[in-house]
């Protein structure tokens, strides 16, 4: 019965966006260093800026991210990309240091898939996995793929303003 007390609460959150653009137009903005170079300027209520500590946007790159003023919590998180497959457009980026590993959580990491459908449109899927004690359980409502939603809507709106730009 101990060993049930000390096991980790394991869960997953799915948010899922059609673009109306081809994968691999959608895997350019998010392929790379693109997309957090972009959420600050789109989004600066979700991320108040993205730096690159280190890497090229491939494997092993990782990321300061710092949120805006007012925002509960954590001021800063790192993240470090984990997977890059430029042929399957999927990157996962795993928090190493702050945001929600400073309250409670033992993992969290965030995977984004570009999926084609059909010649013309894709899919943008947003996966949350995480891994918080049981001790902080009650600070589970604060996982939410929103944020994951609001990016994929605003990086494809700025992706179509600049393909009829061409």
């Amino acid at each position: 019965m101990a060993t049930e007390l000390t096991k980790a609460m394991k869960g997953s959150l799915c948010h899922e966006f059609e673009t109306g653009l081809t994968a691999a137009d959608v895997w350019e903005a998010y392929g790379g260093l693109l997309v957090g170079n972009l959420i600050p300027k789109l989004l600066p209520e979700v991320f108040s800026k993205v730096e690159l500590v280190e890497g090229d946007g491939g494997v092993g790159t990782i990321l300061l991210v710092t949120f805006p003023p007012g925002t509960p919590g954590s001021e800063t998180m790192e993240e470090k990309f984990i997977k890059v497959d430029n042929e399957n457009y999927i990157k996962e980026a795993l928090v190493t240091e702050g945001g929600f590993l400073d309250h409670g959580f033992q993992k969290y990491l965030v995977r984004i898939e570009i999926i084609g459908k059909g010649e013309k449109t894709s899919i943008i899927r947003s996966t949350i996995e995480y891994e918080v004690d049981h001790e902080h359980a009650n600070n589970l409502p604060a996982v939410s793929t929103s944020g994951l939603a609001t990016i994929a809507e605003a990086v494809t709106k700025y992706i179509k303003e600049q393909k009829a730009l061409e």
